[in-house]
């Protein structure tokens, strides 16, 4: 049995509960309060805070989990990332007031006080920039910090920003990016060849699931003397398949998968060759 640590609440669990789902392994769970619930078969999951869950994978607590990478960063734990789910995405910046006058950390006096929930993180990347600073703790609503004395500037996660806006402060550098990722404990002998395995197929599961998102199956029936074009329009993965239709004729069946963001166009250009028929269908999973 793997046991797999996920997020209990906010946007990282509802993200993860439905890349799980559409993987195939649905939460089945007592109740929404259960702290575990059964994945199907040889996984288990476990239910807690997404800060905790850098720490429960280095203490052998669970086999592999869900988190941020920004908290992955903070907790300064040996985590190995197995893959980047793409979801959950912000960023961890610095910031100031609208009316401080700071173009970038280089504009901070010596000494500045620098609000924040991710004191490691932002200690590391203000030595590695060559300036001094005092970092100051806290435990939430960062963006009062500069705007009471407690700070001159804030380190703090930014998804659009409009938060900032509202509190009269702007972004002046990003630390780093943040996305999902999927960890393991950074220790070969933590998991055995099986469970090494389980972790591999879990891991193909999910980013199979996330690369069909991005794309669409096309199929359509387009000119023979037409396929030199089509082939440009519809180069699939491999090159489209062609497909010889009964009693045809002058037409052939072409199957490619395309880019969903762009597949209006691809419409429109079949079109104009001359083909018929056109269908696109979501892909359920997409294997590398």
């Amino acid at each position: 049995m793997l046991k797999i640590a996920l997020p209990n609440k906010g946007r990282l669990a509802d993200d993860a509960r439905e890349l799980f789902r559409d993987a195939g392994l649905e939460v089945r769970a007592h109740s929404e309060r259960a702290l575990t619930a059964s994945l199907g078969g040889e996984f288990q999951a476990l239910f807690v805070r997404a800060q905790d869950i850098p720490e429960f994978i280095a203490d052998g607590a669970a086999d592999v989990g869900v988190t941020g990478r920004d908290l992955i960063e903070e907790s300064g734990r040996a985590i190995r990332e197995v893959a980047d789910l793409g979801f959950g995405r912000c960023r961890l910046a610095v910031a100031a007031r609208d009316d401080s006058g700071f173009a970038g950390i280089g504009d901070l006096p010596a000494g500045a006080r620098v609000a924040t929930t991710f004191p490691r993180i932002t200690t590391r990347f203000f030595a590695e920039r060559g300036c001094r600073a005092e970092i100051v703790p806290i435990s939430g609503a960062a963006e009062i910090a500069p705007h009471i004395g407690i700070a001159d500037v804030i380190v703090d996660l930014v998804s659009t920003g409009s938060t900032l806006r509202v509190n009269g402060l702007r972004e002046v550098e990003t630390v780093l990016d943040s996305t999902a990722r999927l960890v393991v404990a950074d220790d070969p002998a933590r998991l055995d060849d099986a469970q090494r395995a389980a972790v591999d197929e879990l891991a193909a599961a999910l980013l199979s699931v996330l690369r069909a998102r991005s794309q669409r199956y096309l199929m359509a029936n387009v000119p023979r003397d037409r396929m030199s074009q089509v082939r440009e329009i519809v180069p699939g993965l491999n090159g489209p398949t062609v497909i010889d239709i009964l009693n045809g004729g002058t037409m052939v069946a072409v199957h490619a998968v395309v880019p969903a963001d762009g597949v209006f166009r691809t419409i429109a250009r079949l079109k104009a060759l001359g083909a018929e028929g056109i269908l696109i269908t979501r892909i359920e999973r997409l294997m590398a």
